[in-house]
């Protein structure tokens, strides 16, 4: 007997599932994949040799508040989250913006509830940073921060929204398969135009700095890559340095304090850390991932949203809010060891382009004290919270690239 029609069909859907999670998971092992060496073993050094046991537990100390803090943070997220996924629908009845705008209205309307639930731990931080002279900055200008950078999320949730609703006008069952791309599209302009929206930066004045970025820039592949100083003042943090932007606008941004309060080859290893951001694509290996997570999860939004009538039915949004922050926070781990083994693959990259890990130990030695980071963590916090090795993990490695190369 020859097989029905539908036993063929589904044969064909388990074959096409099975080939979309075979090159899904592709993908995911080519973005996963650095230079780091697979054999490069770091060595077990004692914390005790490069900070003082005073140091290390008011590190400790400093941190225990921070992770608690940061872990009632996201659970009042999802609270909050919650309760408007049960009670968001009844603002509907109120809206007359019709379906897109009523769906863009209670988008801005759950972002606003996240913004309520994690007021008072950032406060609390921000507290905290100030009573150990971690953080200098002024409350007042700390919420006027917090304003602007949620007027930001603002925008690209509500852009978010009426991409995907209107995708769903077109494809109501499958709007989650162009979804993803189109929202990963939509950072990649933010990405793209975000060097121009970063505040009081100038040229480099330090004329040794200058020629060490031209350098490194050219060492690594990048010539001609723009380096600027950032005014971090009102910022009050500590020394910080960021690679931003895609092609023509992609740039490296030292902080002030970095500059004015570090010596030239420290200063060298940052500039080769970040320039190892461009030169190894890491931006684009994050929206790589990104993408990826955000298939499955748009996946998990229409099925999830479906009793409601998916996201074509703006009463579905607070739901479609809180599944997303869910399977975020599922996902936490495995977004922070992506993020971790890119910033391992640019502390090597740093390694072999300067070729002092002497400077690289001073740095992070230097950076610990200034910013009161837990030498060696407990694992759980670096599963959690770890999307950088831990100072010491790089000390490690350039103890361990200096092995390596015991000739350089």
């Amino acid at each position: 007997m020859s097989a029905s029609p539908a036993a063929g069909r589904r044969v064909l859907v388990a074959a096409g599932i099975a080939a979309a999670v075979a090159l899904w998971v592709f993908a995911f092992l080519q973005l996963w994949q650095t230079s780091v060496p697979s054999d490069l073993s770091l060595p077990a050094l004692d914390p005790t040799h490069y900070f003082s046991q005073s140091e290390i537990d008011r590190a400790s100390s400093y941190q225990t508040f921070l992770n608690v803090d940061a872990l009632l943070a996201l659970v009042a997220q999802l609270v909050a989250l919650g309760i408007y996924a049960i009670k968001g629908p009844g603002f509907v009845r109120e809206s007359a913006a019709g379906r897109i705008g009523t769906g863009m209205l209670l988008g801005m309307l759950g972002l606003a509830f996240v913004w309520f639930s994690q007021l008072p731990f950032g406060l609390a931080e921000l507290w905290w940073e100030r009573k150990h002279d971690v953080s200098s900055q002024g409350y007042v200008t700390w919420l006027i921060d917090y304003f602007l950078a949620a007027g930001g999320e603002f925008l690209f949730i509500s852009l978010a929204l009426l991409i995907v609703m209107a995708l769903t006008g077109l494809w109501k069952r499958w709007w989650w398969v162009a979804a993803a791309p189109a929202l990963v599209a939509v950072t990649l302009v933010f990405a793209f135009v975000q060097p121009y929206l970063i505040p009081g930066q100038h040229d480099v004045h330090n004329p040794a700095i200058a020629a060490d970025a031209r350098q490194l820039a050219k060492q690594e592949g990048i010539p001609g890559t723009k380096v600027t100083v950032q005014n971090t003042h009102n910022l009050g943090g500590g020394p910080n340095a960021e690679a931003m932007g895609l092609g023509p606008t992609r740039r490296v941004v030292l902080w002030d304090s970095l500059v004015q309060r570090f010596p030239n080859p420290q200063v060298r290893v940052v500039l080769a850390h970040e320039f190892a951001h461009l030169s190894r694509d890491h931006l684009w290996k994050s929206f790589g991932f990104m993408a990826l997570l955000a298939l499955p999860i748009a996946l998990a939004v229409a099925l999830i949203t479906r009793r409601r009538g998916g996201l074509y039915e703006p009463a579905s949004v607070p739901l479609a809010i809180f599944v997303v922050a869910v399977l975020l926070f599922a996902t936490l781990p495995l977004q922070t060891a992506f993020t971790n083994r890119l910033e391992s693959e640019a502390d090597w990259v740093a390694l072999n382009t300067t070729r002092d890990p002497g400077a690289m130990t001073s740095l992070f030695q230097r950076l610990g004290r200034l910013s009161k980071a837990e030498p060696d963590p407990p694992g759980w916090e670096q599963f959690v919270f770890g999307d950088h090795p831990s100072i010491m993990q790089r000390i490690e490695m350039a103890k361990a690239w200096r092995e390596r190369n015991p000739g350089r």
